[in-house]
């Protein structure tokens, strides 16, 4: 076959592709015809076959140069990524997410694990003095107990303050970032680090609310507590999904286990730093001011009914509407 007689034979059906490709360039199709788009892949399988019969033949530039845009551009909308929509991304956060976590027996057990040690730890410390000093030692306890001898008012001025928030945020990101890669060891070490913190608050708290300095400690305490221990758990509950990816592979490699899981685990682990950083912020300008303490007890039950609203969200709404960048996996 000629050249010429190729591109008379074939010319209808790559102009019929150029104009497939326009029509899906076009932002404004919000209903796309199945038809056509069967045809359009039809049409790029064909003209794949046909650039390659024009390279091996040797065709003159013109033709191989135009088959080859014409392959790309339609290439390019056959396996595009689709851009960010605003819309999607809120109904996927608002959505999608909490969806995962309530149904992710991960997120039950790292629940139950942190809050059976924290407040089997508690009780101990109040019932038997000694055991807060034996886990977490004497100087520490001493430590704990000279920073609430005064006043969370008096913790620094606003600069200091602000100073000590991004402490806050590093320090409560290591936090999360260990409990989250702990769980490549099988799950194990998001465990361990999950029931280590568990065991050293609950003594802490234990022990606090039997020292001369509860109220001070209390005060300091209640505004940012429910995102900061919230934030613990959810990041183990990530890190335990990775590790379940591992040991249940449901017959794909261990790799490609881990990377069909690693999203929803993400997801988990994001919502977690975000509650890390808005604790932080709490922690620093909220917890130490001067705000009577029933306002900062007001900000923590308004963050718990914040979070008990969003992951109950999945309970209310029973069905996802339809979006273009929205897929829920759990």
């Amino acid at each position: 076959m000629t050249v010429e007689e190729m591109v008379a034979a074939h010319l209808a059906e790559w102009q019929a592709l150029e104009a497939d490709v326009a029509w899906l360039r076009r932002p404004s199709i919000s209903r796309r015809d199945p038809q056509r788009i069967l045809d359009f892949s039809r049409r790029y399988r064909a003209a794949c076959s046909d650039l390659a019969l024009a390279m091996a033949q040797r065709f003159p530039v013109e033709t191989t140069g135009y088959l080859h845009q014409l392959v790309a551009d339609a290439h390019s909308q056959l396996y595009r990524t689709e851009s960010f929509g605003l819309v999607d991304w809120l109904q996927s956060l608002v959505l999608v997410v909490p969806r995962r976590i309530v149904t992710d027996p991960c997120f039950w057990i790292a629940l139950g694990v942190f809050w059976g040690l924290f407040l089997g730890a508690g009780a101990a410390a109040i019932l038997r003095p000694s055991y807060a000093v034996d886990l977490v030692g004497a100087a520490g306890i001493a430590k704990i107990e000279e920073m609430y001898s005064k006043p969370p008012s008096t913790f620094g001025d606003d600069a200091q303050r602000s100073a000590m928030t991004g402490f806050y945020v590093m320090n409560n990101a290591g936090i999360g970032l260990r409990a989250f890669a702990g769980g490549i060891l099988g799950g194990v070490g998001s465990l361990l680090i999950l029931g280590s913190n568990a065991l050293t608050l609950g003594a802490i708290f234990g022990h606090m609310f039997t020292s001369p300095q509860r109220d001070n400690f209390v005060e300091f305490v209640t505004a940012h507590g429910p995102f900061e221990l919230t934030a613990v758990v959810l990041s183990a509950a990530a890190g335990l999904r990775l590790g379940w990816a591992l040991l249940d592979t449901r017959g794909w490699s261990r790799l490609e286990s881990l990377r069909r899981t690693a999203p929803e685990a993400l997801s988990t682990a994001g919502l977690a730093t975000v509650l890390f950083i808005l604790a932080a912020f709490i922690e620093g300008f909220v917890s130490p001011s001067t705000l009577p303490y029933r306002t900062k007890a007001a900000v923590a039950v308004g963050t718990a009914a914040i979070l008990v609203v969003y992951l109950s969200l999945p309970l209310f709404v029973r069905r996802i509407p339809a979006g273009r960048g929205v897929r829920d996996d759990a």
